[in-house]
């Protein structure tokens, strides 16, 4: 079974409805950090996201989001199954509009005849009962499969205390929750203007910041139950493996620099972080394939972004057979994996 754990979701209401737009637009902060917007260009309507404001971040375009095109594309590339989330905007939705997505994503996955598999949106700051109901309700009554969250809301990063109410309840759930990593990392002054370091070594740099904090800190000895997929490979895997985690020196040193792994936090690594791999095609075959070596077949899964390049899905399971991995980390890194994590078939 081939899955793509990352494809993306939104509602075409969002480019006929004046009520939908209207109400997604007012609820995203309007100020030098974010700028949410409707744009035509070239026939086509957009919905732009600027994160800062003045710098594209996000681009939903209508169309995209068609079921009929989606599964269509799916055939052609030669995937069973697809992971349906909302590509980071939902960062700031409310709870009502949240409950709009979820509801929409289930009907793709019903009219879908179970080939997509949603991932929930929910509200992860000023988190309350109700925001416990709906992921109740979204784990349970609709069938979800997890739970999508961004990697930091404002300049809070997922370990920070303000989120402990959220993971309590995902942690109940023994839930996998899904990473999505912004253009943009907290610290971005030096890579904002320039469009592909923004929209694409931004996201290493979000990565590696939010992995090393949920390793670093005490984040899954009080979520135990949590596995983490973080998206976007990004190009940090050999950071997270060996740079963050050093061996003890095997040389007297007179003043110790690093923190040294003991294997508590390997094993963090390994027993809760996973890694999704859209964007790899860009960087080649050679890169994915020292990031399977690195980090292992079974935490790297075939992801594509869909629809941000439409040639990430109709090439990409192809492109992973090309690696020359043996059958067995093929079909980890192609839908194993994923069907592990998210309960899949």
């Amino acid at each position: 079974m081939t899955i793509d754990a990352n494809m993306y979701w939104v509602p075409e209401d969002l480019f006929t409805s004046e009520e939908v737009l209207q109400r997604f637009v007012s609820e995203a902060p309007q100020d030098e950090n974010t700028k949410v917007y409707l744009k035509d260009a070239d026939g086509v309507r957009q919905v732009i996201v600027e994160k800062p404001a003045g710098y594209e971040a996000l681009n939903y375009a209508q169309g995209d989001y068609v079921l009929e095109h989606m599964l269509a594309d799916m055939d052609e590339a030669g995937v069973d199954v697809a992971v349906l989330k909302v590509p980071g905007a939902n960062e700031w939705m409310s709870l009502e509009t949240c409950r709009f997505f979820n509801d929409g994503m289930a009907d793709y996955a019903r009219r879908s005849n179970g080939r997509m598999v949603p991932l929930a949106v929910i509200p992860a700051l000023d988190f309350t009962s109700e925001c416990a109901a709906e992921i109740d309700r979204c784990m349970g009554e609709l069938g979800f499969a997890g739970v999508q969250l961004c990697s930091h809301y404002g300049n809070k990063y997922l370990d920070d205390e303000a989120f402990a109410p959220l993971f309590e309840s995902l942690n109940a759930h023994h839930a996998t929750v899904y990473v999505h990593h912004v253009p943009v990392p907290v610290d971005c002054s030096s890579i904002v203007a320039y469009n592909n370091l923004r929209r694409s070594y931004g996201r290493c740099q979000d990565q590696v910041t939010a992995v090393g904090r949920e390793l670093f800190s005490d984040f899954f000895v009080r979520y135990p139950n949590i596995k983490m997929v973080h998206s976007m490979l990004g190009g940090g895997f050999f950071a997270v493996s060996e740079m963050l985690l050093p061996k003890p020196s095997k040389r007297a040193d007179a003043v110790q620099r690093f923190q040294t792994d003991n294997g508590e936090l390997a094993q963090r690594l390994h027993d809760h972080i996973f890694f999704e791999m859209s964007h790899a095609q860009p960087w080649g075959a050679a890169q994915l394939k020292c990031a399977i070596e690195v980090l292992g077949a079974d935490h790297v899964i075939f992801g594509t972004s869909y629809p941000v390049r439409r040639e990430w899905l109709l090439d990409g399971p192809a492109f992973v057979k090309e690696l020359g991995l043996s059958e067995q980390d093929e079909d980890l890194v192609l839908g194993g994996t994923a069907r592990s994590l998210y309960h899949i078939g």
